[in-house]
């Protein structure tokens, strides 16, 4: 057995050896083929797995359980299933999530991220605020560079609750700055539940705001969400 681990392990096959007793034998070659598959197979779950904490998500929502439903409004060139299919990524487009809190954002936001994750990509996930407030502190300890270097191989930033919270003027110049370096880049998610043209409110300096809703919405894809809050409506559910 140890002879069989020290081989797969020069040949860099990380499960066979754990795996090879397991597979049903017929024919050299239907085993040979089920057991490469298999090896495939937990590889690709591995790296999702490694994916997913790199991706540093705050919730484990998954597509699986979200409710769709007629709260969400699809823009005319945009399909649920293409959407799914997560070409924006590989296009460098944007996904701007917009309604009032509690209708669903931050779930198809995280769904979308995890999907993502279990096909391959790089994700990152940030509290708008609390990536703020990174930029600040590495700006003031002169570590800004190597903290954008961060995202040279990542595919898709999901930003969440942008306008709950609004910045200081250091923190949106921060924040501009490393949304131009992902611009035609990288692929954003952002949710909010402020319209573009309250986003003046979180960037106090108009042309500065102008200037970053133009880079976000210039390739983007943007849903709208209506309707009460789930949490709301769960809540009142359960009154007696």
């Amino acid at each position: 057995m140890n002879d069989i681990k020290d081989m797969c392990k020069s040949l860099r096959l990380a499960y066979v050896a754990e795996i090879y007793h397991s597979i049903p034998f017929e024919n050299k070659d239907q085993y040979l083929r089920n057991l490469f598959e298999k090896e495939f197979e937990l590889r690709e779950e591995a790296k999702a797995d490694r994916l997913l904490k790199k991706a540093k998500f705050l919730y484990s929502k998954e597509l699986d359980t979200y409710q769709w439903g007629d709260h969400v409004h699809f823009p005319p060139h945009l399909e649920k299933d293409e959407l799914l299919s997560l070409q924006f990524i590989d296009r460098y487009e944007n996904v701007i999530l917009t309604g009032a809190p509690g209708t669903g954002k931050t779930h198809l936001a995280t769904g979308l991220g995890r999907h993502a994750c279990r096909k391959g990509y790089e994700v990152r996930f940030y509290r708008v605020s609390d990536l703020v407030d990174q930029l600040e502190k590495t700006w003031q300890e002169g570590k800004l560079q190597s903290f954008r270097n961060r995202f040279k191989k990542v595919n898709l930033i999901i930003l969440d609750e942008m306008g709950y919270i609004p910045f200081s003027k250091d923190g949106a110049e921060l924040l501009f700055q490393l949304i131009s370096d992902w611009y035609e880049q990288k692929s954003m998610i952002i949710t909010s539940n402020l319209e573009f043209s309250q986003w003046n409110r979180i960037f106090t300096d108009t042309r500065l705001t102008a200037a970053l809703v133009d880079r976000v919405i210039h390739h983007a894809h943007v849903l709208s969400f209506t309707g009460d809050s789930f949490r709301v409506r769960n809540a009142l559910s359960k009154r007696p």
